[in-house]
């Protein structure tokens, strides 16, 4: 028996791409909080939703644990519970119905239960913690375990008992900054995880984070949880759970969960020297910002034992980059690929296509970007607007019935985009067919001639002509022209052409 039971609502088998790639991580954010409720005394049990049925086996979890209070308590640190996906809320509102049969009271914690609190109420949760919100959860278990009146408590919105909704005094992003112990690994199936790495890829890689937030202001970035604010844990604390993930758990390569590492180089010095104090570098993969990745940062990643750094790059226009405020040159770009190439590093491209703004020569610009710089990898997603961004303000005008992408494959334009979800998707398949088959994959070359043959047909015909644009924002300055490439894309026989002077 269990005083609390905590879950999640992210199922792998539900999300298309992600069964593809066979990359599944134990829910960080639901561990943390785990942890913590442990730590305090209170009886803690998990359901992990990743690799489990969340039908049968959350059902099976009830009778088990027979818990007083269950939370869904998503994790946020997964960037695809931050995504809002309505195939996660469906899985949701099925384990708050099963809940409710045994009359256990529900709480719910996450990004869209954040941005929808008043929809998640009327939907029958209890409670709905907003921000970051670990000690929250604390204070509330604690209240209602012990009988108290829990409807003050800072940042958890609740129902009154006649059915209307109050609000508890909100807490800010940066409430609960008491250290939290490690994420309470042990309650959940470990061995689960290492089969299906091991089975896909014939590794086994875990999950931690350094650091909580990001100070940037990209405009269509989501941040209900932590806002803009941003905490990092010291070099030597990070340095150690390292080592326990590579001779405890036998993690082979950690991913770094983090939404922007290397923010500060003196840091990233220090936990490269702490590594190395402790002998424990595995190979790990960070996310990290184009303009922080400077040649020593670069030099101290490497000793630290990264192998992979994604850079969010969105647009190789500067036009399209100063429209998102994403405050980074094309040219921080470039430098930052030869750092890391300098040092055996992998680099890696999230891009955006379909911004309100882009046209057909941004697209190129992208498209010349990529093929110039010659990244390891790529990831194409298209711009999707969340609740409470900027971007969601500049279009909300715009979007239909559809809020929210189903899962992450469901990528489409949800607003009026320049051109047709079909051509903005066959340019992403030839982009990452033309990045393969740099990498050795003969056929994946043929595909991307026949993919960008087939673009350039369906160009004219895929205009959107009443498309959103933001006539009021700045266009940017052209302070990148020099990688236009044209008025048109760039034709099959001139796929692997050099591009010239860029």
């Amino acid at each position: 028996m269990a005083d609390v039971l905590l879950t999640h609502s992210y199922h792998l088998p539900y999300d298309r791409k992600q069964v593809r790639k066979q990359q599944p991580y134990p829910p960080l954010g639901t561990l943390y909080a785990a942890a913590l409720l442990r730590e305090n005394g209170i009886s803690t049990a998990v359901f992990d939703t990743m690799l489990n049925d969340p039908e049968d086996g959350f059902q099976e979890a009830l009778r088990a644990h027979r818990p007083k209070i269950v939370a869904i308590y998503e994790d946020d640190f997964n960037f695809l519970s931050k995504m809002c996906l309505t195939k996660m809320r469906a899985v949701a509102l099925r384990m708050l119905a099963e809940a409710q049969r045994t009359g256990t009271r529900v709480i719910a914690h996450g990004s869209d239960a954040t941005d929808h609190a008043a929809e998640y109420l009327d939907w029958g949760f209890d409670f709905v913690l907003i921000g970051s919100a670990e000690q929250t959860l604390l204070s509330l278990v604690q209240g209602l375990l012990s009988g108290a009146d829990a409807s003050d408590i800072p940042g958890a919105i609740s129902r009154s008992h006649r059915g209307g909704r109050r609000t508890g005094r909100a807490a800010g992003h940066g409430a609960g900054n008491a250290p939290l112990p490690l994420p309470a690994r042990d309650l959940i199936d470990i061995e689960q995880y290492r089969r299906a790495w091991r089975s896909a890829h014939g590794t086994f890689s875990l999950n931690m984070v350094a650091s909580r937030g990001c100070p940037f202001h990209c405009n269509w970035c989501a941040k209900p949880i932590f806002g803009d604010s941003y905490r990092v844990r010291s070099a030597a604390d990070v340095a150690e759970e390292m080592r326990l993930l590579k001779e405890v758990h036998g993690a082979e390569h950690i991913w770094f969960a983090d939404d922007i590492f290397a923010l500060n180089r003196h840091w990233v010095r220090e936990l490269a020297e702490e590594v190395e104090v402790r002998n424990c570098a595995v190979p790990f993969k960070v996310q990290a910002r184009a303009d922080l990745i400077s040649a020593e940062t670069a030099q101290c990643l490497r000793r630290a034992g990264c192998a992979e750094v994604w850079m969010g790059v969105e647009s190789g226009s500067q036009k399209i980059l100063d429209l998102m405020d994403k405050g980074l040159e094309v040219e921080d770009v470039i430098s930052a690929g030869e750092n890391l190439k300098r040092e055996g590093i992998r680099s890696c491209y999230f891009l955006q296509f379909g911004y309100p703004g882009e046209n057909y020569e941004d697209l190129q610009k992208t498209i010349a970007l990529v093929r110039h710089t010659r990244p390891d990898d790529i990831g194409v997603s298209f711009s999707y607007p969340l609740p409470n961004t900027k971007f969601h303000e500049l279009v909300r005008q715009e979007l239909g019935s559809k809020l929210n992408w189903s899962d992450s494959e469901d990528l489409c334009v949800i607003f009026k985009g320049a051109y047709s979800d079909e051509f903005y998707r066959v340019i992403r398949d030839a982009l990452h067919a033309e990045v393969n088959g740099w990498h050795g994959d003969a056929r994946s070359s043929i595909e991307a001639a026949a993919l960008w043959s087939r673009a350039e047909r369906m160009e004219p015909a895929s205009r959107n002509h009443d498309a959103t644009v933001l006539s009021s924002r700045n266009h940017g300055s052209g302070r990148n022209a020099r990688h236009s490439t044209g008025h048109g894309l760039i034709r099959p026989a001139d796929l692997l052409a050099p591009l010239g002077e860029l």
